[in-house]
This record gives structure tokens, C-alpha cells and sequence, in this order.
């Protein structure tokens, strides 16, 4: 794969425009596409509050910027594409199938999808083994979390390449050895999310004690360490031999009781209403600020 100095972000909505801010401020030119009239404004808004926080390097420029509505002549010129349209096979398919024709072969084509499967998306794509998934958290230009992954039709070559631009650009990148619907984090954070909305439902706590019994309490450890790492301390001295042997069937006994909600109107409802109390209705953009002033505290903590 070429090198990466001009990037094509195809797809411009809040995933996207947090991209360009980000690849922006690691020195990047970027060329965003999007459908929508509103998406220049967007952006825009999106590399002037990121600016502050994104620890730009001195080469960076936030005005090196330019909009091209046409996905195919966005791409025209650039070293690599990262593609963040909807969240629909049938939004996704025909745009990669467009963009991929109308690039060289050696363009990767990173897919910003958090749950489709690359297998599919690459489905009649011109050189479909340069297309790979490469899945950020939101928001990008905060959240150093990427997860690429190539599945059964991208090459080894541009899961490499993919792995070492992300990392070149200051991500955190991990490799999935197996694509599964919802990737990785994605799938451990709904895992957590049903037995929330499961001790919700069943009236054990409230939605405001049941986000702080995450958020004070083991929420920060794992800002730290992993599930895994976690437990392997757990085990005190014996680390996670001592934990399988100690903790384990207590633990596991709990699987067992694990819920499995069906979300109801009415308990959308409440959820909703829960929040809503919890928050103190504040605005989502303060919310927004709020927590990403904490992101960038806590990243700068973490060293």
C-alpha cells in the first residue's frame, strides 16, 4: 500500500467529521464527501471544538480541508479512503462498489462500520481484498480504540497496512482474527447493556444506580486494564490461577440468572425517563463537552 498523505473521508455525518478533525491534526490533507447540504457545517464545527483537545502536530493545518459531494470524485488523488456512510448494507455495497472502481489497487479502503461484516461489504468491489474494516469509537478523535478486521477476503497485506497506518496516526488498533457481527467491543458493550436494561426492568435499581454502579465503580478500573487483567489482580497474589479457583464458581454461578429483557415500548419509556432524570435533561452537546473534556483529562492520565 502507498503512503498515506491525502485522505478521502467518504461519509460525513458525526463518526466522519470526527475523522477528519482527527486526521487533520496528525498533519493529513482530507477530502469529506456526504450527501447531506448541512455536511461543511458540520465538520467544520467538529475540527474547531476538536482543535483544542486533539494535541495537533506542528505541520497540522485544520483549514487543509476540502468538500467534494461526489464520492467518486472525492476520492480522485487520494492515498486512502476511510468510508463512514450509514450503517446499511444496502447504503454501503453500491458506495464501496463506486469508490473501489475508481481507485487504484493500491488504495486501502477502510470501513468505519461498527457491526457489518467486511466479507459483505466488499461484495463486488474492484479489488475487494483492500477493503477492511476499520472501526473507531466515538469519537474518533478522542477514542484511541480502532478494530480492523479483514475476515475471509481482505489480505494479509492490507490488515497489515491498515494496522500500521492507524498506528501511525496515533490509534490504538486490534486485530480481529474472525469477523462476528458487532466486532469485539461493540459486543461486549451490549452484553453489559442488556443486564443493565434487565435491572431495570426487574426493578433491582434504578437507571441513574445502575450506570454508577459502572461509572464509580468498575468502570474505573477498566479504563486501566481489561476484563482479563482485571480478574488476573483479583486473584491477589496468584493472579488469575488463584482467581479461577477462588472466584470462578461464584461468578459463574451468576451466568445462570443473567436476563434477557425484551424492550417494550414501556420499558423503552422508562429507560428514556430514567435518563432524562439521571442527566438533569441537560443538552446532549453539553453532556458531550462534559465528557469529552474528562476523555481528554483521563487519556493524558494514562500517559
Amino acid at each position: 500500500m502507498r503512503p498515506v498523505r491525502k485522505v478521502a473521508v467518504i461519509g460525513a455525518g458525526t463518526i466522519g467529521a470526527s475523522w477528519a478533525a482527527w486526521f487533520l491534526s496528525r498533519g493529513l490533507e482530507v477530502v469529506a464527501s456526504d450527501p447531506s447540504p448541512g455536511a461543511p457545517a458540520l465538520i467544520g464545527r467538529m475540527i474547531e471544538g476538536a482543535w483544542p483537545i486533539a494535541g495537533a502536530v506542528p505541520e497540522a493545518d485544520p483549514a487543509r480541508w476540502s468538500f467534494e459531494p461526489d464520492p467518486v470524485k472525492a476520492v480522485a488523488g487520494c492515498d486512502l479512503v476511510q468510508e463512514s456512510a450509514p450503517e446499511r448494507y444496502e447504503v454501503k455495497q453500491p458506495l464501496l462498489r463506486a469508490i473501489s472502481a475508481a481507485l487504484p489497487a493500491d488504495v486501502l479502503i477502510l470501513c468505519s462500520s461498527s457491526g457489518l461484516l467486511v466479507s459483505r461489504l466488499s461484495e463486488g468491489c474492484t479489488h475487494p481484498g483492500r477493503v477492511v474494516i476499520g472501526h473507531p469509537f466515538n469519537p474518533p478523535h478522542l477514542i484511541p480504540l480502532v478494530e480492523v478486521v479483514g475476515g475471509t477476503t481482505a489480505s494479509p497485506e492490507a490488515v497489515a497496512a491498515a494496522v500500521a497506518f492507524y498506528r501511525a496516526i496515533g490509534k490504538y488498533p486490534i486485530i480481529l482474527n474472525k469477523e462476528v457481527p458487532g466486532h469485539l467491543a461493540n459486543r461486549l458493550q451490549a452484553a453489559l447493556w442488556r443486564e443493565a436494561v434487565h435491572m431495570v426492568a426487574e426493578g433491582v435499581a434504578s437507571v441513574a444506580d445502575v450506570d454508577a454502579a459502572i461509572s464509580q465503580g468498575p468502570g474505573l478500573r477498566w479504563a486501566l486494564m481489561g476484563p482479563h487483567a482485571t480478574f488476573h489482580l483479583a486473584g491477589g497474589e496468584g493472579g488469575y490461577p488463584a482467581f479461577m479457583h477462588h472466584l470462578m464458581p461464584a461468578v459463574t454461578s451468576w451466568w445462570d440468572s443473567l436476563g434477557n429483557p425484551v424492550l417494550t415500548p414501556e420499558l423503552q419509556q422508562a429507560l428514556i425517563a430514567g435518563v432524562a432524570a439521571a442527566t438533569g435533561n441537560r443538552p446532549i452537546a453539553e453532556l458531550a463537552a462534559e465528557r469529552d473534556a474528562a476523555l481528554t483529562r483521563l487519556l493524558a492520565a494514562k500517559g
